[in-house]
């Protein structure tokens, strides 16, 4: 069973849930109850963008997410349904590690990275959270691991030397 909800959105980006907090506010009367919402979206092609949204009712806060998380949409490359090489994000004391994997290995990750790493449209990955697992450290260092990952094309162009077969299996 899945952690996180999925819905479809327009622009075809499907938006995945990842946690909902609820956060009391002390006042003179007793407590001021509201909600945050994380959630990340993706179009399962390369995109992916995460948003938190507040609010005093449940399905406010996801739609305040979603929006968020729709303006802050990035671009990452995807290399035969994994990633192009090793990569390591940051955030906070959150550290997450992303290696790529064979054919019909899957996704190896936990319920936040998974969540993540299933938006952007990624098959075949191996997963590892170092230190704090708290979602939103989880989602920031996964997105920022997934930035920095560097475009084969871009990457041969760059050296002046042709991708082979062989180079691009050889790294899958």
């Amino acid at each position: 069973m899945e952690d996180f909800e999925v819905r479809e959105t327009q622009d075809q980006l499907v938006d995945r849930l990842i946690s909902i907090n609820r956060v009391a506010k002390v006042v003179k009367g007793g407590r001021r109850f509201r909600f945050s919402a994380l959630v990340v979206v993706g179009d399962g092609n390369g995109s992916v963008g995460y948003g938190l949204g507040k609010a005093r009712e449940v399905p406010e806060a996801i739609r305040k997410a979603v929006d968020k998380a729709k303006r802050g949409v990035v671009k990452v490359p995807i290399m035969q349904g994994t990633i192009p090489h090793e990569v390591i994000g940051e955030h906070g004391a959150t550290k997450v590690l992303l290696l790529p994997a064979s054919p019909g290995t899957g996704v190896i990750a936990g319920s936040t990275v998974r969540a993540v790493v299933e938006s952007v449209g990624i098959h075949n990955v191996l997963t590892k959270i170092i230190g704090s697992s708290n979602p939103h450290n989880v989602v920031k260092a996964t997105i920022k691991a997934l930035m920095s990952l560097s475009d084969p094309q871009e990457v041969s162009r760059r050296r002046g030397r042709e991708i082979t077969d062989y180079e691009l299996y050889k790294s899958a």
